[in-house]
C-alpha cells in the first residue's frame, strides 16, 4: 500500500482515505495506479462488504497534481493517450467494485476529485464542501469522468457545469445530484455511518448487486469503447494549441490568450 492511501477497517467496513494532505490529496500518475490497485484488491477481498471514500486533511481532493498537470502539457499525445486510460481504468474500477461504496467529501473536489464522487454509490457531503469541474478554463474537457458525471448529474447540468467550469457548493451539488446528501460539517462523519448502518441492512448480495442492476438497465454502448474514445479525446486536447495554451497558463499563473474575448 503506497504512502498517498490509507487504510482503516472496523469490522466489514473498510475506510480508503487519499493521503496527500500537503497538496489536499491531488492527483498524479502514481496515486492513480496505487488507487486502482487498491481498488482491485479490496473488490477482491471477502471480508470488505462497504468500501467509504475519503480524503486526509482539508479536502477531499484538489484534482490534478501541478507536477503532474506540468509533465503532461510537455508530453507527447501517446503518452497523454496512455495517461488518460489509466484515469479512466481507475474510474471504471470504482464505478464497478463488487461493493456498495460511499463517498465522504470535505473541502475542495475539484475536476478528477468529481469523477470519483460520481462513481460511488452514495454520496454525503459537508456543507462546506467546493466543487468544480475547472477543465474549460484550461482548455480541457472533463472526458474521461464524463460518463459517470453525465449519469450522476444528467445531461441539462452537464453542459452548464462542463462549459462554465464554475465553482459550486454542497447545497447545489445535492440539488443537481452529484451529492446524495449535504450535511453541517460536524455531522458528516455520523451521516456516513447512517448509510454504512443501512447498507449493513440489506442483504450483502443484493446491495453488492444493485449497481450491476442500474448499470445493466441504463447501459447504452460498448463500455470499453467509450473509454478509449474518451481517452482519445482528452489526449487531443491536452496537446492541442488550446490546450497548451490552457495548461501553460495556468501553470505561468497567467491567463490564457482566449481569456477576455467575451
Amino acid at each position: 500500500m503506497s504512502d498517498a492511501l490509507l487504510l482503516e477497517r472496523s469490522g466489514k467496513v473498510l475506510t480508503l482515505r487519499l493521503n496527500r494532505p500537503e497538496v489536499r490529496n491531488a492527483f498524479d500518475a502514481d496515486l492513480i495506479a496505487h488507487l486502482t490497485v487498491a481498488l482491485q484488491e479490496i473488490g477482491a477481498d471477502p471480508k470488505v462488504k462497504v468500501l467509504v471514500l475519503a480524503g486526509a486533511g482539508a479536502a477531499f481532493s484538489a484534482g490534478a497534481d501541478l507536477q503532474w498537470m506540468r509533465a503532461m502539457a510537455a508530453a507527447s499525445e501517446q503518452e497523454n493517450l496512455d495517461d488518460a486510460l489509466a484515469l479512466a481504468r481507475l474510474m471504471r474500477t470504482l464505478d464497478e467494485l463488487p461493493k456498495p461504496t460511499v463517498a465522504r467529501v470535505h473541502g475542495a473536489a475539484f475536476g478528477g476529485a468529481v469523477g470519483l464522487i460520481a462513481c460511488c454509490d452514495i454520496a454525503i457531503g459537508s456543507t462546506d464542501a467546493r466543487f468544480a469541474l475547472s477543465e474549460s478554463r484550461l482548455g480541457l474537457l472533463p472526458a474521461v469522468i464524463s460518463p459517470y458525471v453525465i449519469a450522476a448529474i444528467g445531461a441539462r447540468q452537464a453542459r452548464r457545469w462542463f462549459a462554465s467550469a464554475e465553482a459550486f457548493d454542497a447545497a447545489t451539488a445535492a440539488q443537481i445530484g452529484l451529492l446524495h446528501q449535504a450535511v453541517a460539517p460536524g455531522a458528516l462523519d455520523a451521516a456516513v455511518q447512517r448509510q454504512v448502518e443501512l447498507l449493513g441492512q440489506a442483504g450483502p448480495l443484493a446491495a453488492a448487486g444493485a449497481k450491476a442492476l442500474v448499470r445493466r438497465v441504463a447501459a447504452v454502448g460498448d463500455d470499453a469503447s467509450l473509454d478509449r474514445d474518451n481517452a482519445a479525446l482528452i489526449a487531443r486536447l491536452r496537446v492541442s494549441a488550446e490546450g497548451q495554451e490552457g495548461l501553460n497558463a495556468f501553470l505561468e499563473k497567467r491567463d490564457p490568450n482566449w481569456r477576455g474575448f467575451w
